[in-house]
């Protein structure tokens, strides 16, 4: 075991670039790039590795109302652990590819992952996760009247179907986790925010949601005691009026900044602002920091020439 931990929670560009095709080979080409980023904070940390399935988990729902008629279609618990199941083999293929090329002798092992959420949790009552691909405002005003999706504009980019998005409470798995990095293993845990589930007597069940991935990879970097959490975007830096007159990027923020500047609005729901409430969380709770940045310039940011570092 190395002296530090980090979690590490790779976006949905690690996987899928903007307006490329959501093939496995697009999917496998890009995570094996992704991996050789990985691969460099090695030296210096363990890692257990998250990441998203908003477009992933959408695609499958789309699929599934194309099959309706032929297959039932299953729950969105269950659709979340399709994608865990999926995206976590393509990561280890990926890195495990990867450390042989680099003559590490490691495991990568994924953990099929529940997260425990509030079944009262107003989440439920007010849908705010986007999953699935992007479309024009005819094309959504139509599914939300033919199918009853809710539909909302996603940052500019189009709109989106979106889901429920509790609050993670705890992590089911968190012993398990544990005990593979103890053991030297790098993981990959709480896939796409990981499995929804609810706690009544005694049992668990699941339900239909998506758990934001930053929300759950802050805690889990809490609950294994992670020495760093670092969120992988699509930007070098976070930015102030971004895409607007007077843009600025910042090299560091404290707690209070980023909690002001997410009040004033600077960091909308649908892409930035879930990265800047995990990073809060995160600090705060355990007076260690967060990065965010973009994967091709990770190294430079973990030797605190770039990125954005959320500090107590």
């Amino acid at each position: 075991m190395k002296e530090k931990l980090a979690v590490v929670a790779i976006g949905g560009n690690a996987v899928n670039r903007p307006g490329e095709e959501a093939t496995a080979e697009n999917m496998m080409r890009n995570l094996s790039e992704t991996a050789h980023y990985l691969a460099t904070m090695l030296d210096e940390f363990d890692i257990v590795i998250t990441h998203g399935n908003g477009p992933q988990v959408g695609n499958i729902l789309v699929q599934q109302d194309l099959s309706k008629h032929v297959i039932p279609p299953f729950p969105i618990d269950v659709n979340d652990a399709q994608t865990q199941g999926s995206l976590g083999y393509m990561i280890a293929l990926t890195l495990g590819n990867e450390l042989r090329k680099r003559n590490i002798k490691r495991q990568v092992a994924a953990v099929v992952t529940q997260i425990l959420v509030d079944k009262n949790d107003p989440g439920f009552q007010k849908p705010t996760k986007p999953v699935g691909p992007f479309y024009s405002k005819e094309e959504a005003d139509k599914l939300s009247q033919e199918k009853g999706w809710v539909m909302r504009e996603d940052a500019g980019r189009g709109w989106r179907r979106v889901v429920p998005s509790p609050i993670p409470l705890d992590i089911v798995e968190k012993d398990v986790i544990t005990m593979l990095v103890e053991n030297d293993a790098i993981v990959i845990a709480a896939g796409g925010g990981g499995i929804p589930v609810t706690q009544a007597n005694g049992t668990l069940k699941g339900i239909e949601a998506v758990i934001d991935k930053d929300r759950a990879s802050a805690l889990l970097a809490k609950e294994i005691n992670a020495d760093l959490l670092v969120i992988l975007t699509g930007v070098e830096k976070v930015s102030i009026n971004f895409k607007k007159p007077g843009q600025y990027e910042v090299d560091k923020l404290t707690v209070e900044e980023a909690k002001s500047f997410l009040t004033q609005g600077q960091f909308p729901s649908g892409s930035m602002g879930p990265k800047i409430e995990a990073a809060i969380d995160f600090v705060s709770s355990t007076g260690k920091e967060c990065i965010i940045t973009d994967m091709s310039v990770l190294d430079k940011a973990l030797r605190g020439e770039t990125g954005t570092r959320i500090v107590p």
